[in-house]
């Protein structure tokens, strides 16, 4: 148990790390490839050093995107080698096409589009920067792809005589209806954390009255991206939690604490309980909002805890098949609170912005723009946390249990050694990747005259720039 508990703490900071800069290139590498597409069509120097500007921060932290994700994979290996040997076939094809397709799409054609300035045609070079954000979205769909069969395994059987689990339908396992619902609605998450982070910078800027010339149509476009994204969480958020209620009920009931089957079921803001989460002292509730949330209908009926501990008995036979409560419904609140708040932001920005507004933005509301950079980063590792934990005790739902998964031949010294030594390295890698960040979002856009490429007319002999 001590092996186990390790290695789902190693996994959970290494996952979670790694998710962090992941829907920030995601979202960022589209509205960079927008920028440019402005500039191209209209020749305006101002979109151009918004291309260069934000353009360098996506670099940088698709850098530490790439150096975390590798890592991550190991662990599959080392502390994860029966759950490799068990499901591989299947698990593994999807990240195998993420990284011969996708990842070798986006990571050539940005190396292509970083040293293709003053090199390559202007239309060539925007083509680069769209190939390379299509790759960043392919990837993450390959990815989902992978842990959507972990939430719902199709396309595969399970073989009790070699021991493991075969691949019978590739086609089912990329079509998974929880790959598509958790693809969309990671996707419009992504957009909101772009949003946020171009808004959060750009009233950094502004609220010292910098580069304005550059910042206002950054900051006018991170909130119209900031608002129709969040609209577009909540509407692939409603999908996803009724694909989660079809196909992984007692995810849906830890996530209300929900212990007895109830129609209609309200759902809770704010609840004070046990230690355990099997007693409410205090809660606020909104009438029959779960049961719509569930079931799409205000009088559907929700299944409780302990109806679904029972049959989960009967059919997986004896164990406890309860994820960690207060985790579950904590996580699942705070993810949909943290990106409310971001959304109501982007509503209040776009008021005070509007262009029959005579009088100047409030300082506050730039204020407001720099702290809000916090809640996608929030809400995304919050939603993150809740769909793995909520799967629990299974590493795939129905198919092979956590603790079956877990490297046998692996001491507990070996464990916590790389747990320290991991945990450590992120935290220095934090240090510096913030310390970048912040160094380029502060020193700003490239003056006009050095934002202009000399050359962009016509192609040129291309060569590798040091």
């Amino acid at each position: 148990m001590m092996n186990l508990d390790l290695a789902r703490w190693q996994f959970a900071i290494v996952t979670v790390y790694h998710f962090l800069f992941v829907p920030l290139t995601i979202g960022l590498s589209v509205l960079v490839a927008g920028m440019q597409t402005a500039w191209y069509r209209t020749d305006d120097d101002r979109y151009l050093r918004m291309t260069k500007f934000w353009g360098k921060l996506l670099l940088i932290n698709f850098a530490m995107g790439v150096v975390t994700g590798i890592v991550q994979e190991f662990q599959f290996g080392m502390n994860w080698s029966d759950y490799s040997r068990y499901v591989g076939d299947i698990f593994g094809a999807p990240l195998a096409i993420e990284g011969l397709l996708a990842f070798f799409l986006e990571s050539t054609f940005l190396g292509l589009w970083i040293f293709g300035w003053d090199r390559l045609s202007k239309g060539l070079h925007l083509a680069c920067i769209w190939l390379a954000a299509i790759g960043t979205v392919l990837s993450a769909y390959f990815i989902l792809a992978a842990n959507s069969w972990m939430q719902h395994p199709v396309g595969s059987i399970v073989n009790d005589e070699r021991g493991r689990a075969e691949l019978v339908d590739f086609g089912a396992v990329l079509t998974n209806s929880t790959a598509v619902g958790a693809f969309l609605h990671t996707i419009t998450a992504c957009f909101v954390t772009a949003g946020m982070f171009v808004l959060a910078v750009s009233a950094w800027h502004l609220a010292r009255d910098r580069h304005t010339e550059v910042f206002r149509p950054s900051m006018r476009l991170a909130l119209v991206t900031v608002l129709i994204a969040s609209l577009g969480v909540v509407v692939t958020g409603d999908l996803q939690a009724r694909l989660m209620t079809e196909q992984q009920p007692m995810k849906m009931a830890a996530a209300e604490a929900l212990y007895d089957t109830v129609a209609p079921a309200s759902f809770s803001l704010f609840t004070v309980g046990s230690l355990d989460g099997s007693q409410e002292l205090f809660s606020v509730r909104v009438p029959r909002i779960l049961s719509f949330m569930a079931t799409g209908s205000f009088d559907g009926e929700v299944e409780g805890i302990n109806q679904l501990q029972a049959a989960a008995e009967q059919t997986y036979g004896p164990g406890d098949y309860t994820p960690n409560i207060p985790a579950t419904y904590w996580t699942f609140r705070l993810m949909i609170g943290f990106g409310l708040l971001a959304g109501l932001i982007s509503v209040v920005g776009l008021w005070l912005t509007r262009r029959r507004a005579r009088r100047p933005v409030p300082r506050w509301f730039y204020t407001v723009g720099v702290a809000g950079l916090v809640l996608p980063f929030a809400a995304n590792s919050a939603g993150w946390i809740f769909t793995e934990m909520g799967r629990q005790p299974w590493a795939v739902y129905g198919v092979l249990r956590t603790a079956d998964g877990v490297s046998p031949s692996v001491t507990t010294p070996m464990v916590l050694t790389s747990l320290i030594v991991l945990t450590l390295l992120y935290g220095a890698l934090a240090v510096v990747d913030g310390y970048l960040m912040i160094r380029y979002a502060k020193a700003g856009p490239p003056p006009a005259a050095t934002a202009t490429p000399t050359d962009t007319d016509g192609p040129r002999p291309l060569a590798v720039a040091y």
